[in-house]
């Protein structure tokens, strides 16, 4: 009798549905960092363009749909829940449909270019991670959520779904995508430093006077009912070829840009990714500079910053010049942006060069 009640103790009670979705948020969870840093596939099949585009917009409409369906059956008032049969099936669908486009971006080739994974790659990450979101939120009892909280999760996975039509369909495309994302930055790290320069005093104006270093704006420039804050005379004369090299960094992306746009070649991905990742360096070392810039003003580190972004950008410029978008070395914009961008880090050593004898 007791080895035949056996069996019947063994059967484990059905797991309960909110404890299934728990579950799933974690087993979703445990597969981005897998996404994160897998590898493109090894297959000895040619890459088909446009069936690898076709399956991941389908994947993600798939992943789409499931989430919707997550959400109108886990969010509706007055409960029950579905029962633990009924979950245990939604939740083997939002497996394979996340599992499938997980699949789809692993069998695009490391030859499609690095730039183009990365985007791919991005867009399948936002996606695992838009649709854990959900699941986490619907875990919660529908009458215990946070108002409005489900809905912005779902936005979450349903936007990322909606990007992948978007994304760069060669690596060339997704190259001057990355190069546009990047002109943006540095733009937008020179509006913030000109604003800062107009609030804290619009009388003396220095971004006009910005070619023109022997102007004297007195001895203390700053910010209105703050004097812990403000930029000497010494400062003053020192931001000018900073703020010259920084809008010098600009024109160097947009002559990449321009370049790849004009010679870039589809079939050339090593060289396009070669661009793109010194390119990505030049935002942030923008960046770093302009943020030793503000006061209090340390010379020294304003100098260090300025040549490590004279580095990045001549690198980013030599490998341009070298590579197949620039078929006339002698006719670019190159040169110039070369001789702009030493005198400007000739003009902060001189500016600096106290700092060292010190």
């Amino acid at each position: 009798m007791a080895g035949a009640g056996a069996p019947a103790a063994a059967i484990s009670a059905p797991t309960p549905p909110l404890e299934q979705l728990w579950l799933l948020a974690g087993e979703l969870r445990l597969l981005l960092p897998g996404v994160r840093v897998g590898e493109a596939r090894e297959t000895t099949k040619e890459f088909n363009r446009k069936k690898f585009w076709r399956r991941l917009n389908e994947a993600a409409v798939k992943v789409s749909r499931e989430a919707t369906t997550m959400t109108e059956v886990f969010s509706r008032l007055p409960l029950p829940l579905p029962s633990s049969q009924e979950t245990q099936r939604f939740c083997e669908q939002v497996r394979a449909a996340i599992k499938a486009i997980i699949a789809v971006y692993y069998s695009l080739p490391k030859d499609q270019g690095t730039t183009l994974r990365k985007l791919v790659r991005s867009a399948t990450v936002d996606i695992v991670d838009g649709m854990a979101q959900l699941v986490e939120v619907l875990c919660i009892p529908p009458a215990q959520r946070p108002e409005n909280n489900d809905l912005i999760s779902y936005n979450s996975v349903w936007v990322a779904c909606r990007q992948v039509p978007r994304i760069p369909r060669d690596n060339k495309a997704a190259a001057l995508l990355m190069l546009t994302k990047s002109v943006d930055l540095v733009k937008d790290a020179h509006e913030e430093v000109k604003w800062a320069v107009e609030e804290c005093d619009p009388h003396h104006g220095l971004l006009d006077d910005i070619e023109d270093d022997s102007d004297n704006h007195g001895d203390v420039w700053g910010c209105p009912n703050n004097q812990d804050l403000y930029w000497s005379e010494e400062d003053q004369a020192l931001m000018i070829p900073c703020l010259a090299l920084v809008r010098t960094s600009k024109a160097c992306l947009k002559e990449i840009q321009i370049s790849v746009a004009e010679n870039g070649k589809k079939d050339q991905v090593a060289q396009l990714d070669d661009i793109v990742d010194i390119s990505d360096e030049i935002s942030p070392s923008v960046d770093d500079l302009v943020l030793s810039i503000y006061p209090p003003m340390c010379h020294l580190t304003v100098r260090l910053n300025s040549a490590e972004l004279v580095s990045v950008l001549k690198k980013a410029l030599e490998i341009t010049k070298a590579s197949h978008v620039t078929p006339q070395p002698e006719d670019s914009l190159i040169p110039l942006l070369i001789n702009a961008i030493d005198h400007c880090m000739n003009r902060i050593k001189e500016l600096t060069q106290n700092e060292l004898e010190l």
